[in-house]
């Protein structure tokens, strides 16, 4: 077909941007190898930011939103692909300048498409989607650099979104003793659920401390939340610990002090999951599909159709969300 549907994000008047699901043409599509029939895409921080006319996200409008989408190749100029193939993109700079995954039709480069694991559905792709990826990629990081399961305590901060949740089943589930920082301890049942064996409130890790290190307690810490609550943590981390850092739920910055680097050795990993080349996330992407396989995933997921997608980026950017939002495209 050559029209389909999309959630398209206009500027309304100045600074003030408003999205509607609309009709468009698959020729106003830009260019790119491969015309995908989207099934699926997720909400993630980013979306919800683009959305809302973020221009440090999305420079120009009207846009479509979605940095995530799962769907079945239609045309191809590229023989890596065939027709009918299901792929998998997520990052680069689809949803952000590019036109994104919450429409029916994407068009984008070849090297930004992978091919759906074995072992994995469309849907569960984008219970995952960029969190899970980034999740796995954090913990990828802290095994290599050396974590094992004797050491003791992984942290998790953020445990509630997405990145948070799905990093604390993967641990979880290679055996890990994980305890869960969170805001809201509500989800204190949902969190044990997904393998947290402790529940720690957010507040012992956001506020300003002066003090240069904290008792040693995390053998290492996935963080998503960055400013004051990322320091707090490298602080209480174990000698030889170390954390990975993916986000700036609370701030991009934190007052720091080389301290706990230099008498305590431990390490400071920075995770991007937006342009890592092509076969390092078709690696973790394997994994996740695989021996990272999370029984539970379907309990922390909300499945949503377009008439539902405004409502629920309202509640990402407003850091209510409590795990994933995963949406169909063709309902």
């Amino acid at each position: 077909m050559s029209q389909y549907k999309a959630y398209e994000v206009v500027e309304v008047v100045k600074k003030k941007f408003k999205g509607a699901v609309v009709k468009k043409n698959v020729d106003e599509l830009p260019p790119g190898e491969i015309l995908v029939d989207v099934q699926y895409s997720s909400l993630n921080y980013k979306d919800a930011l683009s959305a809302n006319g973020n221009k440090g996200v999305t420079r120009h409008y009207p846009h479509v939103p979605g940095i995530d989408a799962v769907g079945t190749v239609i045309e191809t100029e590229s023989p890596d692909f065939s027709e009918g193939q299901t792929v998998l993109i997520t990052g680069y700079d689809l949803g952000m300048n590019t036109s994104g995954g919450f429409s029916q039709r994407i068009r984008v480069p070849v090297s930004w498409a992978a091919r759906l694991p074995v072992g994995m559905d469309p849907a569960t792709s984008m219970r995952l989607g960029t969190a899970g990826l980034t999740a796995g990629l954090c913990v990828d990081a802290l095994l290599k650099n050396g974590l094992e399961i004797d050491q003791g305590e992984v942290l998790v901060t953020g445990s509630t979104g997405g990145v948070g949740i799905i990093a604390v089943g993967i641990l979880a589930k290679l055996g890990f003793k994980v305890t869960a920082s969170t805001g809201k301890p509500e989800m204190e049942n949902l969190l044990k659920t997904m393998g947290a064996t402790e529940i720690v409130g957010r507040d012992e890790f956001s506020d300003p401390s002066t003090r240069p290190l904290l008792t040693e307690r995390w053998a290492a810490a996935v963080d998503v939340v960055g400013g004051d609550t990322l320091f707090n943590v490298i602080k209480g981390l174990r000698y030889g610990g170390s954390v990975a850092a993916c986000g700036l739920v609370q701030s991009p910055v934190f007052q720091a002090s080389v301290l706990p680097f230099i008498l305590r050795g431990v390490n400071l990993l920075g995770v991007d999951s937006v342009e890592l080349p092509l076969m390092q996330k078709e690696r973790i992407w394997n994994k996740l599909a695989s021996e990272w396989k999370l029984e539970a995933l379907d309990q922390v997921c909300t499945e949503i159709g377009f008439d539902q997608l405004e409502a629920s980026l309202a509640t990402v950017l407003s850091g209510a969300a409590v795990g994933r939002y995963v949406l169909n495209l063709q309902s």
